[in-house]
This record gives C-alpha cells, sequence and structure tokens, in this order.
C-alpha cells in the first residue's frame, strides 16, 4: 500500500467512475455523498472501495474530504498479483512435501494437487504432545516449521516405564503417515519442541475421498502424457472448420430476427441464402467494448473452446468473422429460449424438471472437464433450450483451458454463483463448476439462488457463511438437499464429482436414482 494525502473539500472517489483501488483512511474526516446526499462519514481505520479489489466495477457513492486527509491506497493489480505469487509459492511447497513422503510420491500430477488442497496447518507450543504412543490416530502430520523430538516408552526388566529419545525431526520431515493406510495404534510420542511447531496435517477421511485404495493408484497409468498433448493442441484444432459452413460468408446470411440485445451487443436469427432450411445465431460483438472491458482473451477464449466442442448440451459455434467496428460469431440457433425466462414466468420449477436440466448440465460439464476446460459461468441465462426442449450450454466467455493440477486467479463469473475461493482470491479450478451446479439446483428449484442481496459486497459475505447457514424451504426433497450441501462444500477437494469417483458420484446420488442416463444420452444425439 502506498499513502496520498488529500485537501480538503476534494473528491476521493466520485459516483459512477470506474474504480481499481481500495483506501483505508489513515487521518482526517470524509464525508459519504448519494445523490448529492450525505449518507456517512468515515474516520480513521475505516475501509471504503473495496469491491475494487475483486474486479472492475463502478462506485455506488461519492468520497469528499471534510478536512485534510491521508489515505493508504491498494490497487487491485497490486493485489492481486501478491495473491497469486504467494497462493501459487504456498502450493508448490505444499506439493513439493508431500511429493517427498515415499508413500505418495508415485501419485499423479492432480492427486498431489487435491491433497496440497486439503492439507491444514496446525501449530503446537513447546512441550505439547503431537502423537502419544499406544493412541489411535487418523492424521498424517509434515513439520512446516520448528522441530520434534521422538520418543518411546521402554519397558526394563523390573517393569519399570522409561522414555528414550529416538530422533529429532525438522522441517520437510513427517510422521504418522501410516494412519492413512489403517487405524493402527501409534508406536510412539512426538512432542514438540521449543519454541513450538507448525504442521500441515492430513486426515484420513479427505484422504480416502481424494485417493482411495493407494496401492491400486499408485501402480495406475493414468495416461497424463497422452492428456496434456491432447490439451495442448486445442487451441490449434479449435480453429478448425466443418467442410458444411467453410463456404460461408458474412455477406451470405440474411437477418431474420434479433433474438437478444445487451450491453456487449446482440444476437440475430439468420439463415443463409443458399439453404433457407438452416438457420443459425449471429452473436454481434462490439469490438470497442471488448477492449473498454478487457474482454479480448475471453472472447479468444470463447472461440477456441467452443469451436472445439461436438457435445449435445452445449451450443455449437460454426465459424466467426469480423469487419472493423464487431466480431460475429456462427453459432446453432437454439429456438426454446433461455431456461432463465422460463424460470421467471413459472416461478420455480419441480423436483423432475430440476433433475432434467441438471443431468444435462451434468453431462456437458464433464465432457468439458475431460478436456480440461473450467466453464465457470453457470447459470439459468446461460442454459437454452432447443427446439426439441433439451438443454445447451452457451456464453464460453469465461471458460479456460486449465491443464491439470494448475489453478487460476482471474475473478469472474456472477456474484450469486461465484465460489469462496474466487472470492477471497486463493486460486481456483474445476471444482468452482460443482459448486455452481449446486446454486443452479438452488436457483431452480426456489426461483431465487441461494445467496443473494441487493449489494454484491454483501452477497460475497453470505456466500463465505456457507449454505449450512440457509434455509432450505419445506418442500424441497431431503435427497435434492442433500445433494446441494455436498456440491457447495466450502473446501473445494469436499465437492461431490471434484473426489476419487468424478461425475459418476453425482449421477449415483439418491437424487438422481432412477433416472435414465442412457436414454438422455442417446436420445439427444
Amino acid at each position: 500500500m502506498y499513502s496520498k494525502t488529500v485537501a480538503a473539500d476534494s473528491l476521493v472517489i466520485e459516483e459512477g467512475e470506474p474504480g481499481k483501488h481500495l483506501f483505508v483512511s489513515g487521518e482526517g474526516e470524509l464525508k459519504v455523498l448519494k445523490n448529492d446526499k450525505v449518507i456517512g462519514c468515515i474516520g480513521p481505520g475505516k475501509a471504503f472501495g473495496e469491491l475494487a479489489i475483486l474486479y472492475n466495477c463502478t462506485r455506488t457513492a461519492t468520497i469528499r474530504a471534510v478536512s485534510d486527509a491521508m489515505l493508504w491506497v491498494l490497487d487491485r493489480r497490486a493485489f492481486q498479483t501478491i495473491m497469486m505469487v504467494t497462493g501459487m509459492q504456498r502450493q508448490q511447497e505444499n506439493i513439493n512435501f508431500l511429493k517427498s513422503v515415499p508413500l505418495l510420491q508415485n501419485l499423479n500430477q492432480e492427486l498431489i494437487s487435491k491433497l496440497a488442497d486439503v492439507l491444514e496447518v496446525d501449530f503446537y507450543p513447546a512441550g505439547e504432545y503431537i502423537i502419544r504412543q499406544g493412541a489411535t490416530g487418523d492424521t498424517f502430520f509434515i513439520i512446516n516449521s520448528g522441530k520434534v523430538r521422538v520418543t518411546q516408552k521402554i519397558v526394563n526388566d523390573f517393569g519399570d516405564y522409561s522414555e528414550e529419545e529416538v530422533r529429532i525431526l525438522d522441517r520437510g520431515e513427517y510422521f504418522g503417515e501410516q494412519a492413512l493406510l489403517r487405524e493402527d495404534r501409534r508406536t510412539a510420542n512426538v512432542i514438540a519442541e521449543d519454541p513450538g511447531v507448525e504442521c500441515l496435517t492430513l486426515n484420513r477421511e479427505s484422504f480416502n475421498q481424494l485417493i482411495g485404495d493407494l496401492q491400486e493408484l499408485q501402480n495406475k497409468d493414468y495416461g497424463d502424457e497422452a492428456r496434456i498433448r491432447r490439451i495442448s493442441k486445442l487451441s490449434s484444432s479449435a480453429v478448425t472448420l466443418d467442410e458444411e459452413y467453410k463456404h460461408i460468408q458474412l455477406d451470405d446470411l440474411d437477418v431474420l430476427a434479433t433474438l437478444g440485445v445487451g450491453g456487449f451487443g446482440r444476437v440475430q436469427l439468420v439463415q443463409s441464402v443458399y439453404n433457407k432450411q438452416k438457420t443459425f445465431a449471429l452473436k454481434i460483438l462490439k469490438k470497442d467494448h471488448v477492449v473498454e472491458t478487457q474482454q479480448q482473451q475471453h472472447a479468444l477464449n470463447e472461440r477456441a473452446i467452443m469451436m472445439s466442442c461436438r457435445h449435445p448440451f452445449i451450443c455449437r459455434m460454426y465459424k466467426t468473422f469480423r469487419d472493423e467496428k464487431y466480431v460475429f460469431m456462427l453459432m446453432e440457433a437454439c429456438l426454446g429460449g433461455e431456461v432463465w425466462s422460463i424460470l421467471r414466468d413459472k416461478g420455480e420449477f419441480d423436483d423432475a424438471t430440476t433433475r432434467f436440466i441438471t443431468a444435462c448440465v451434468t453431462e456437458a460439464l464433464e465432457y468439458l472437464h475431460a478436456r480440461n476446460v473450467v466453464y465457470r459461468d453457470l447459470k439459468p441465462e446461460n442454459l437454452l433450450l432447443d427446439s426439441q426442449g433439451y438443454v445447451k450450454l452457451v456464453d464460453f466467455g469465461f471458460s479456460k483451458i486449465l491443464p491439470t493440477g494448475l489453478k487460476t486467479w482471474t475473478f469472474c463469473g456472477t456474484p450469486e454463483y461465484v465460489a469462496p475461493e474466487i472470492i477471497l482470491n486463493r486460486g481456483h479450478d474445476k471444482a468452482v463448476d460443482f459448486w455452481a451446479m449446486g446454486v443452479l439446483m438452488y436457483e431452480l428449484l426456489t426461483g431465487t439462488p441461494p445467496f443473494c442481496a441487493f449489494d454484491p459486497m454483501k452477497t460475497y459475505k453470505i456466500i463465505l457463511k456457507g449454505i449450512d447457514a440457509l434455509g432450505f424451504p419445506n418442500y424441497i426433497s431431503k435427497n435434492a438437499v442433500s445433494l446441494m450441501r455436498r456440491l457447495c462444500k466450502e473446501n473445494p477437494s469436499e465437492r461431490l464429482g471434484y473426489q476419487k469417483g468424478g461425475f459418476a458420484d453425482i449421477k449415483k446420488h439418491k437424487w438422481f436414482q432412477g433416472f435414465d442416463w442412457d436414454g438422455l444420452k442417446k436420445s439427444n444425439t
């Protein structure tokens, strides 16, 4: 942070302007104005403008200095860079620790990365027994800082006990690893040395959810190299065009109707002059708007990913064009409308309708995740229906190719749907899509998202309290509630779908009991 002096009666923030700084008042007094009316005062020690730390947003009020003041300022880019660098360093350090453990060193990169995410930090003061000989335990420890003394009780010929030191363990060394495999009694005492020790800990329950049978997995060929080669080719293969649509030019398209209009541009229903039976949706983006909002990379990601996808529940993109002012995306026309529009008219969906929509989304996300694509923008507005009533995933502007074991730090998504790790800038991966699936279920069943408030910052605070702080309406089935709770676990590695069973865990959940998954896939291929 850096300091900034502000003269009396000068503006610090003006309502409506874009913001990218967080301020903390150090000295002096400031007043908050809304529509030229004073609605509050800010004294020393108070923070304001915090939403700008997360993403580019417009200021919702004006802040003016009452007296000469001194402020501390934090720039969003500096904050996000610090969070990303420290997060990557911490994760890599944890991964290196885990790889040094013989029991785990043959696990693939994805599993090691997931284990690194569930490591917890515990501190033990000097003299405290971390493990007692003879006790049963389910926790494995890696020393992050400090030292521990390992001792064993020895019984002499007279039946007297004595405690002998076996060894001293230092940073990077570990103990209790057999607790990950079985509930054996501890064979030694482990005592924290002065001034105390900080340990990274992993319990058997988390280990089993992510790893399962260790002996089986250690010898398994995950095909990592082949998968990495395939993913690295995705961007280049994505721009290959279907022969059927190669010849179509922008001038060959007749506009039939406007399907939607937004800040980004508009979507038109068009048909080719050469084939009157075939209609398309033409998404038109304003180039200057894309540049102003710094969405260039998002637009490129959308093109690369959508043109590579061939799945019955993902909207096809056939071709792109551009001129001086616009970028044009020729896409599959989904004329059944938005799921959001239907939900708004009906108020809420019943269990069966929600199950069908969620099943289509599950199939689409399973396909994307298998290709190492994280979607990041699941919501009813991005679900369209085709002429047969099947759900199609659209709008891949926030999607990203994310190789196994890596994280990304970009803040993106709709406020009501973002996962806790995005808000907290801890780095995120495909687990955010499982969180969003739980939120989507809730909105489909009730008509409103579970986490919502008038102010985005209040929405984020509600999200951080977790789904267990919410009440569920009585008419929602207990199996639906169970699935939503398991999808919206605060810890990404505990979310259903992200664990060792993958998407199969979601499909075999009780809420989907009796659902015809094979029939769903066959009927829309």
